[in-house]
């Protein structure tokens, strides 16, 4: 059965191929006579070569799904921050090539005891209307952002922010918190004028005003946006005048359209496509591990989810070996816990058998003998419905019928927020490399909903575990509980992780200054692309 599965998933795999490749034919002799001219060598007015090298004033990047929000606080879904990282800054920030902490707003800080921090806000720091940015922004955006129900769990742990002066701020917590400087520097925490977001904050949301190295300039929804270079910026003015974000869903398009010269980067390159990019002279190629797991959120306040054998016969019953092996192309690592092994704090309980005959039997002692029907929900991704056309393939062998529904990205945030869905397939990046991030926001009960926590786990010894690993400055205390947590989750089995990924981007190789973040919150400052 599984070799007949198998040959299943490789025709998939290999019509999907010919197809992009038919497409690409098309795209390339319609495009043949746009390809870009090579322009690093102009004529002078006096007539003499001019061999400094010319620059594009634009840079085009694509990605498969469009903003959320442009509420730094409301919209934190790795697609909105690809855009909005460029707008906002935080008070710290982590060095992508370093992977260190390093100032940003805040110029400084001290800590004197383990449950307060006084912040030094660097002078002089506009936001995009001109205005300065004082503690008062930042006492503003802090309380904001932990009033937030879509990004609190990020900001949560503190307790109160002081003003102390026009540039100080002391943050105190509700308790030792190792990870606190971290998730400031995440971008969900980011500075907003307070000024202008008490005015009108439908205004702002539409017009957002931040203090980063690119400022606001229009959003089409569905198709594109447009920032442009903020002259202003405390850091100096960023590399290239203008950036344009297009929405490419279709992975297979945004490869084409780097080929052909319409854009200048593209995100998340397909499995099938890496080679086609790595052997383009006149393309490259970036590559990193991620720190996103790839994973099953099944609602536990659905029936039959509200059953652990029926969840474990769900995990069992999913080769995920297979689905790496055809889909991914062999990019990527089967999943046995919801973070990565980069990730601080994590530790594998042992990976997941694949074993339908035991699946079956879990589910006969559930009461389900004759299986069910059920859905899978998926946003408009090609390989993430691709990976739940498998796994539907793989729960029809156990006796579960489930639908694979595809939903628009906003639309399936929203509705899986609200508890609509019986499974949902979904990316989670730990955007601050330490457990705490995805641990809280996924499974904890407080965090239910748009926080993360969309399998609605409501577990006492789970949030204590959570709670022992965040408020400890004990580096083996909270090892030790993250471990404990880790086999407990295998044991409930509500989310069925998948596998790790890659993080992939391609670009032409005129593309400068360009650095991989693993995170995938990816800065253009210092991007520029040579004519």
């Amino acid at each position: 059965m599984k070799r007949q599965l198998k040959k299943q998933l490789k025709k998939l795999a290999l019509f999907a191929m010919i197809v992009a490749m038919l497409v690409m034919i098309v795209a390339c002799s319609q495009n043949a006579d746009n390809t870009p001219a090579n322009n690093d060598e102009q004529q002078s007015d006096n007539g003499q070569q001019n061999t400094e090298k010319q620059y594009k004033d634009t840079l085009v990047w694509a990605q498969g799904a469009d903003i959320t929000s442009l509420d730094p606080h409301q919209g934190k879904e790795t697609t909105a921050v690809q855009v909005t990282d460029q707008i906002f800054d935080t008070l710290t920030v982590v060095n992508a090539k370093t992977g260190e902490l390093e100032p940003q707003i805040a110029e400084s800080w001290d800590q004197p005891n383990d449950t307060t921090y006084v912040f030094h806000i660097r002078k002089g720091i506009k936001f995009h209307d001109g205005s300065e940015l004082t503690a008062d922004d930042v006492k503003f955006s802090l309380d904001r952002a932990i009033a937030s129900a879509a990004v609190s769990y990020i900001v949560d742990f503190i307790d109160t922010v002081t003003v102390i002066d026009n540039y100080t701020v002391e943050v105190k917590l509700d308790a030792p918190y190792a990870p606190a400087l971290r998730n400031l520097s995440v971008p969900f925490s980011a500075i907003i004028p307070k000024a202008i977001v008490e005015k009108d904050v439908d205004a702002f949301i539409k017009n957002p005003i931040g203090s980063g190295p690119y400022k606001f300039v229009e959003w089409k929804q569905g198709d594109s946006a447009t920032l442009e270079a903020f002259n202003d910026y405390y850091a100096g003015a960023p590399a290239t005048n203008k950036l344009v974000m297009k929405v490419i869903p279709e992975a297979a398009q945004r490869t084409i359209a780097l080929e052909t010269g319409e854009i200048d980067l593209a995100y998340d390159i397909i499995p099938n496509d890496l080679a086609k990019i790595r052997n383009n002279p006149d393309l490259t190629l970036f590559e990193a591990p991620s720190l996103t797991c790839y994973y099953i959120s099944m609602n536990t306040n659905k029936k039959p989810f509200d059953n652990e054998k029926v969840r474990e016969a769900i995990n069992i019953a999913i080769d995920r070996d297979l689905i790496i092996d055809t889909i991914a192309s062999g990019s990527g690592e089967a999943a046995d816990a919801i973070i990565a092994p980069a990730v601080y704090g994590y530790f594998s309980p042992g990976k997941y058998e694949y074993n339908p005959e035991k699946a079956k039997q879990l589910l006969a002692e559930a009461g389900y003998a004759n299986g069910f029907e059920t859905s899978i929900w998926v946003n408009d991704n090609q390989i993430r419905i691709e990976v739940c056309q498998a796994i539907q393939a793989m729960l029809q062998e156990v006796g579960i019928k489930a639908k694979v529904e595809v939903l628009e990205f906003g639309k399936f945030i929203a509705d899986s927020s609200a508890g609509k869905h019986d499974m949902g397939y979904f990316g989670w990046v730990t955007s601050t490399t330490d457990a705490d991030y995805t641990y809280y926001s996924l499974e904890h009960s407080s965090q239910k909903g748009a926080a993360g926590n969309r399998s609605f786990l409501n577990d006492p010894e789970v949030d204590k575990l959570i709670e022992k690993a965040r408020t400890s400055t004990d580096e083996s205390v909270r090892l030790k509980a993250y471990e404990d947590l880790s086999i407990l989750l295998k044991e409930i089995n509500n989310n069925a992780p998948i596998y790790y990924s890659t993080i992939t981007a391609g670009a032409s190789a005129k593309v400068e200054g360009f650095v991989m973040d693993p995170i995938g919150y990816h800065k253009l400052t210092n991007v520029k692309v040579a004519k």
